[in-house]
């Protein structure tokens, strides 16, 4: 088939086809090899540690894709309204707060400047890299500690969302976390966990949690994916200028576990019929949770209506002195040395352990080609 997708205003171009993508790739590698003046006057260019060369222009210009940085809040109640119960959000918990921020928003604004408690932290999803990662957002220790706030740069590097702070205007790779160019070059921002979850899936964790609002003083067509087709198996990364590693079809979904050792990829497709595996990596044991399903956001022009994928995690099953083992009864996670029942943030809901909460231990699911251009030495997981 044809690749075809769409990107509109305020994301990343118009329908085109194969060929013409190609054309806007090579032209915007052409065109991109330095800055406009005076676009980014704070930023430390005598600092870096990538070629500005590796930028390539996205479309919009600089912040032409607008962070939300006064977020909105809504009940669970309220965001059913407009919130179907299979549409992916990134959910995030600190404190005994969680909070729920759609991908049907954070598809038009890549990043969410918000505060949680006392914890400043950054809420982004970059879709072409199917990648979503909360950052806490401060730098530095102490009274050297500084807290930063994020925009889009326009650019892109390896077909991920390039970021930059308001404060010193250094660049920042989404995926990686890391200043690339600037005053924090080599800086890396510290990744919090979270998960991609259905909207349903969430409500019934955390039923007095709130959702990011609709209402972010923006006018944009929510619900709507403007990338509609991206995610088909067979297509290529839009504006990656690498070579995508031929082990797994560049949009497989995969699920990263990094050990002391290595970083390890299981793909999604190997997990649609293992809702829960126990397996051990590097001698790290870990406990896949994959039983509930949420929608692609990247699949049909409305996410509510697109394809089901497993929405997976892993967690580390050890406790103290006792190494859990889970199995699946009625649809139910129990372990089977308390027979407590488990959900899919790896808290304890019933039993003996009502209450515990196993450490996550992966660092979220994305495209495999994003994963393997930044981790070329990934392991790929085999699943029997």
């Amino acid at each position: 088939m044809t690749p075809t997708f769409s990107l509109c205003l305020n994301t990343r171009a118009i329908w085109l086809p194969a060929a013409a993508l190609l054309f806007v790739s090579t032209l915007a590698s052409a065109q991109l090899q330095r800055f406009p003046s005076g676009e980014f006057p704070l930023t430390n260019y005598a600092r870096s540690a990538v070629d500005l060369s590796e930028l390539m222009t996205g479309g919009p210009p600089r912040d032409g894709i607008p962070a939300i940085d006064s977020p909105e809040f809504v009940s669970i109640e309220s965001a059913a309204q407009w919130l179907q119960d299979r549409e992916p959000v990134v959910a995030f918990v600190h404190e005994q707060q969680a909070r729920a921020y759609p991908l049907q928003i954070l598809m038009y604004h890549e990043i969410v400047n918000d505060k949680i408690g006392e914890r400043p932290i950054t809420v982004t999803f970059c879709p072409l890299c199917n990648a979503s990662i909360v950052f806490d957002s401060t730098v530095g220790e102490g009274d050297e500690a500084t807290a930063l706030d994020f925009g889009t740069t326009g650019r892109l590097r390896k077909s991920d969302l390039v970021m930059y702070d308001r404060q010193t205007e250094t660049f920042w790779q989404q995926f990686s976390g890391r200043g690339i160019i600037g005053d924090y070059t080599d800086t890396v921002l510290k990744q919090l966990p979270s998960q991609i979850v259905s909207f349903e899936t969430f409500k019934t964790a955390f039923p007095n949690g709130s959702v990011l609002s609709k209402d972010t003083g923006f006018v944009r067509p929510y619900g709507n994916n403007p990338y509609h087709g991206y995610d088909d198996i067979d297509n290529n990364p839009f504006l990656f200028d690498g070579k995508v590693d031929s082990r797994l079809p560049a949009m497989e979904r995969v699920l990263s576990v990094t050990t002391a050792i290595n970083t390890h990829l299981l793909p999604l497709s190997a997990l649609a019929d293992k809702p829960l595996l126990n397996i051990d990596l590097d001698d790290q044991p870990a406990v896949i949770f994959a039983a509930s399903k949420v929608s692609s956001a990247l699949d049909k022009q409305s996410i509510a209506d697109s394809k089901l994928i497993p929405a997976a995690a892993a967690f580390d099953p050890q406790l103290e002195d006792t190494l859990l083992s889970f199995e699946l009864r009625d649809g139910a996670v129990v372990d089977r040395q308390t027979e407590s029942h488990w959900n899919g943030f790896g808290l304890a809901t019933q039993g003996e352990l009502a209450g515990t909460q196993l450490q996550q231990l992966d660092s979220g699911v994305h495209f495999a080609f994003a994963w393997l251009a930044f981790n070329p030495d990934s392991k790929i997981v085999t699943v029997d």
